[in-house]
């Protein structure tokens, strides 16, 4: 018998702290971003532990997973697959590419040139390619893992809005506080992923899925979503505020911290708990700082607007 949903996120994100040690926080966000059937953006420093919550994602739910490695070389083809002709049979087959699994981890997505970091866009927005006049529909569930580092600018090309817009939660790691760090000195784990297996399947990330389909809003959470989005619209220091489809995107995630508390409604609460990771990356700001910097203050603006805006009570 399946457990209830907030149990069985609790067990997932508990099994997942395993080998993402010492960041709770990031791994329940990374849950419901998945639950929200959203993609991810991980934007750190290298070696924090990206990669591997990545693929543990995938294996908690027994999910097929592919890396691709974005160098400034690489092809669309590379990433959605090809037409190969088989010179025996005379015909052309399609060749799959890595685009073809569940969770599909896009590493260092913006060292791709935007031509096959726009490769992604119609796989991200409606789980489907089209290649040669031809749909092909990908597995569901599926989901877009991204990783980025903010800090070397050298060799990369900065996302574009449409492709940031398309992700629906923003996160970073941050590096292990002194106590956890040492921890795994002492445990010597080459990888940590050697043993890791999963506790659910596709199945169980399905049922998690339509239970966050189920969860309520009321028109005033609705009205307050909209209002804290015309905030953004109107504020002095923002060049441009959030789009309706990130608003979408805010709810989907809030249904699903929902379902972390067993409740089959939204509350205010559950907005404000993401508006930083889920809409400061889709702010444009009226200032030319940019990487980190540009992120603090975008959240910063966020938190000082949800201080504004009133909530329903």
């Amino acid at each position: 018998m399946r457990p209830a949903p907030p149990d069985l996120l609790s067990k997932l994100a508990t099994h997942l702290g395993d080998v993402v040690q010492g960041k709770p926080a990031q791994v329940r966000l990374a849950l419901t971003c998945l639950v929200a059937r959203g993609h991810l953006l991980l934007e750190d420093v290298p070696g924090v532990g990206k990669t591997t919550l990545a693929e543990g994602l995938a294996r908690s739910f027994s999910l097929s997973f592919a890396r691709v490695q974005f160098t400034a070389d690489l092809l669309p083809s590379d990433i959605l697959g090809a037409q190969v002709f088989k010179q025996a049979q005379g015909t052309f087959e399609f060749r799959k590419g890595p685009i073809f699994h569940q969770v599909v981890l896009a590493d260092e997505l913006n060292r791709a040139p935007p031509r096959t970091q726009s490769a992604l866009l119609e796989a991200m927005a409606q789980g489907q390619v089209s290649l040669d006049g031809t749909t092909h529909d990908l597995p569901r569930p599926f989901s877009v893992i991204a990783t980025q580092n903010p800090l070397d600018l050298s060799g990369t090309y900065p996302l574009p809005d449409s492709q940031l817009d398309r992700f629906l939660l923003r996160l970073s790691l941050g590096h292990l506080d002194a106590a956890t760090e040492a921890q795994l000195l002492v445990a010597r784990r080459a990888d940590p992923l050697a043993s890791f297996a999963p506790v659910a399947d596709a199945a169980d990330l399905v049922f998690l899925q339509e239970a966050a389909d189920q969860v309520q809003v009321s028109k005033d959470v609705a009205d307050y979503a909209v209002r804290l989005a015309a905030a953004t619209r109107a504020h002095s220091d923002i060049e441009r505020g959030v789009s309706t489809r990130a608003v979408l995107s805010l709810m989907s995630a809030a249904r699903a911290v929902a379902l972390w508390e067993g409740r089959d409604f939204v509350t205010p609460g559950d907005l404000r708990s993401l508006l930083v990771p889920a809409l400061a990356h889709r702010l444009l700001l009226r200032s030319s700082s940019n990487g980190a910097f540009a992120r603090d203050e975008a959240g910063h603006l966020l938190e000082e607007l949800a201080r504004q805006v009133p909530a329903p009570r």
